[in-house]
């Protein structure tokens, strides 16, 4: 069997004096597209912080351990490259007056935009190009990002994230602040990055965003796990009455969900 992109076991991580994660245990394969879904509070943001190595379990291991492609002791230049983040705080902190491909390009070097000690190399201009052109924002290219839409800035910074072809695009409440024609081209890149192999983990508490190509749902409530499963099986009224607190109905369209 191939190593898992992430394995958590145990693991139990504190914000303050209250658990963010409380003995939370899972396994996220390789090429696997996987929502992590709950409501505000329920543990999403530390999770996302445990993978991106911001937060650390409360006991050592082997008592808890957060493994990445079968490490669980990482320097986190090494680990960048291997996970495309694409968080809402790194989108506000792209909105500058650099260019869409000096954004792009600022993937290489972990920075925001391009500075005078970076050495942009031919190759990295030509991936920046290809992924411009994938994400249909190559008309945009010399665009200052902050002219530029909530929408089209998600996208350059999806690009941004994807220049060291990761195993894995990790989109934390991607849809936050889009209007609905940025959500829906936000909806259809993303489709296209599943269907060309990429694995996706995407952690929301909005169900339109779980695309079509998502088989799996994890469902956090009060930092643990309360349902992982297929998502035909997880994404009914009566699982999301009790993850959400409020009843609702559900239904199913074109290989989306909505609830009201």
């Amino acid at each position: 069997m191939s190593t898992p992109l992430l394995e958590l076991r145990n693991v139990t991580i504190f914000r303050g004096t209250r658990p963010g994660l409380e003995n939370v245990s899972l396994s996220i394969a390789l090429g696997e597209h996987v929502a992590i879904l709950g409501p505000n509070g329920s543990g999403k943001s530390t999770f996302i912080q445990a993978v991106t190595r911001e937060l650390y379990p409360r006991y050592p291991p082997p008592a808890c351990e957060v493994r990445i492609l079968g490490r669980d002791t990482w320097n986190v230049f090494d680990l960048r490259p291997l996970l495309g983040i694409v968080t809402n705080d790194l989108a506000t902190q792209c909105t500058q007056p650099y260019s869409v491909r000096e954004t792009v390009l600022s993937g290489f070097f972990s920075s925001i935009g391009i500075w005078p000690n970076h050495h942009v190399t031919p190759e990295m201009h030509a991936r920046a190009d290809e992924l411009m052109d994938l994400l249909d924002i190559t008309r945009l290219a010399d665009r200052p990002v902050n002219e530029m839409s909530s929408g089209e800035v998600r996208r350059a910074v999806i690009a941004r994230a994807l220049v060291h072809d990761p195993k894995a695009l990790v989109l934390d409440e991607p849809s936050n602040s889009l209007d609905l024609r940025a959500q829906s081209e936000l909806r259809d890149t993303t489709r296209k990055l599943a269907a060309a192999g990429l694995g996706i983990l995407l952690v929301t508490h909005h169900l339109p965003d779980i695309i079509p190509e998502i088989d799996r749902v994890i469902c956090l409530r009060d930092g643990r796990i309360f349902r992982d499963g297929p998502k035909n099986e997880i994404l009914t009224e009566a699982t999301l009455r009790d993850l959400f607190g409020v009843p609702l109905r559900v239904e199913r369209r074109d290989g989306y969900y909505v609830a009201w």
